[in-house]
């Protein structure tokens, strides 16, 4: 690559310390050893004040639109979100409404999700890929889910958690070596035409 890969990595977590911001961490970390980039990290803990009582993406603060801004020219995303009543939480869920409904479209996306017991996997199935499929986003076929025993004080401590890691980002590589998919569209365009 010529240049580094613009990721933004956004956690939904809305406490700090958390495990969520921890697993987002550890996926960029590893995938910063397989390519050059550039980070940005967006946390809702962070912003969740100053964003639950905007309605309008005219009002958002400049820290926020710029977040928002950010998110919509980038290369790459990591989504992770801690798991509440089967779901994102709603806060997470107004952050991404305030994106650009075409600004994503074939984006790829790793997604990524923390819950207090397995039988929250599935969240990443069935609320967060559907979320970014509305963008048509290119969400990445393997998701990476760590529960409250996969960490010791906010830290991975379990082996097969980071192997799913690693596994993800590896597999991740192929979308993000080729050329942007959004160029190869445009190449294609005049063969379907023929069709």
């Amino acid at each position: 690559m010529s240049k580094p890969l613009k990721v933004v990595a956004v956690s939904g977590a809305l406490h700090k310390p958390s495990k969520t911001d921890a697993l987002v961490e550890a996926i960029v970390s590893e995938l910063s050893v397989a390519l050059p980039i550039e980070v940005q990290f967006v946390k809702l803990s962070d912003i969740a004040p100053q964003l639950a009582n905007v309605v309008s993406r005219t009002d958002l603060p400049t820290h926020i639109y710029a977040q928002i801004q950010a998110i919509e020219v980038a290369d790459f995303l990591v989504v992770g979100s801690p798991v509440y009543r089967g779901s994102y939480t709603g806060l997470f869920k107004h952050f991404f409404d305030f994106v650009d409904h075409e600004s994503l479209i074939d984006t790829p996306i790793l997604l990524a999700a923390t819950g207090g017991s397995e039988r929250h996997a599935l969240v990443i199935d069935h609320q967060l890929r559907p979320l970014f499929s509305f963008f048509q986003s290119l969400t990445l076929p393997i998701g990476v889910y760590g529960t409250d025993k996969d960490f010791t004080d906010y830290r991975i401590n379990n082996d097969a958690l980071q192997n799913r890691i690693e596994l993800a980002v590896n597999r991740a590589l192929p979308w993000l070596l080729q050329p942007d998919p959004r160029k190869q569209a445009v190449l294609r365009q005049p063969f379907l035409a023929q069709l």
